[in-house]
């Protein structure tokens, strides 16, 4: 919602607050994507404001997964227009953990762009295999086209808007969008990232 986020900027700006952290994306002016445009839009008023601050650009986050939880400890299975496309994600709590180290010493940060990541990128056939060791069961991936992964996030009570979105950057991630890490999270936390590894672990009864 670029108005609502441009307010709090303003409002900040007006405040006279020190340092900004923006959570953001892979944002664009020209981007196929709504929400990455808004987010370039908001980006744009964040320069424009005056105010420092420190971008933090999110790979897919692995808490989106869980969205399929329902899904997976009903049926062992789910589906992604995402095709055999591989994902840098990145746990949101370390995104938090990030976040909250630059708001606490911001000195150094302003007018930097950090592109957060997880360890490695996945595919969802590694999602999968991941959930199968981790639940005992198999847990199997089937690949959609955009219309029926579209339909099935509306089937599921997406708002329609949102899953067209959605569906097209699942559609992007097939096409390699997604399909890149750094090592900006253990740069500024000075540990490793969260792997999807841990992070199922940590969420292992939601698939259960």
């Amino acid at each position: 919602m670029p108005a609502q986020e441009l307010n709090v900027v303003a409002a900040a700006a007006r405040a006279g607050v020190g340092h900004i952290v923006k959570v953001t994306s892979k944002a664009a002016p020209d981007s196929p994507i709504a929400r990455r445009r808004g987010q370039s839009e908001i980006e744009a008023g964040l320069a424009a404001g005056g105010v420092p601050h420190t971008l933090l650009r999110s790979n897919a986050y692995m808490q989106n997964v869980l969205a399929l939880a329902p899904a997976i400890a009903r049926t062992s299975g789910f589906g992604s227009a995402a095709g055999k496309g591989r994902t840098g994600m990145v746990d949101a709590r370390d995104v938090a953990a990030v976040a909250a180290t630059i708001a606490a010493a911001p000195a150094g940060h302003a007018g930097n762009t950090y592109w957060l990541t997880g360890p490695r990128a996945i595919s969802n056939d590694e999602v999968a295999a991941v959930l199968s060791r981790l639940l005992g069961r198999t847990i199997t991936y089937r690949e959609l086209s955009f219309e029926d992964n579209r339909d099935a996030m509306i089937r599921a009570g997406v708002p329609e808007q949102i899953a067209h979105m959605n569906a097209q950057a699942f559609s992007m991630i097939a096409e390699g969008d997604a399909d890149w890490t750094t090592q900006d999270v253990p740069t500024l936390l000075g540990r490793p990232a969260r792997s999807f590894e841990q992070f199922a672990a940590d969420h292992a009864a939601a698939f259960a």
